[in-house]
């Protein structure tokens, strides 16, 4: 499985940053693909997921509104748009292969990390 994710950097309170996540062809057909952080200290969370077709998306609460997940299965990559960025965002963000089960979403494979830091 190759997740390759890229577009971190530091960014002003207000400011925005796109993610992408390269993946090989056989890892993203057919597949969920989502995005996860995790914070200094804080455990991983949960942050955007959507389908094969865009057909469904799902949110976490503390993103809804600002950040926008989207995926181009034709160039085997998922984007995480990320507007009004707040310090709280501040994170090593992770892309995956997803699924929901037992009520929350899972990460079934990782790619590596980007920082992405929020300054005030």
């Amino acid at each position: 499985v190759q997740l390759q994710a890229s577009g971190g950097g530091l960014v002003q309170a207000g400011g925005s940053l796109r993610l992408s996540c390269a993946a090989a062809a056989r890892t993203v057909r057919s597949s969920v693909m989502g995005w996860f952080r995790q914070a200094p200290g804080k455990e991983q969370e949960f942050v955007a997921a959507i389908t094969w077709t865009g057909g469904i998306i799902a949110y976490a609460d503390s993103v809804k509104g600002r950040f926008t997940i989207s995926r181009d299965n034709a160039k085997n990559t998922l984007y995480l748009q990320m507007n009004s960025l707040k310090p709280e965002d501040t994170a090593v963000y992770y892309c995956a292969v997803v699924h929901f089960g037992a009520g929350r979403w899972v990460g079934d494979y990782w790619g590596q990390g980007t920082q992405v830091t929020v300054s005030s």
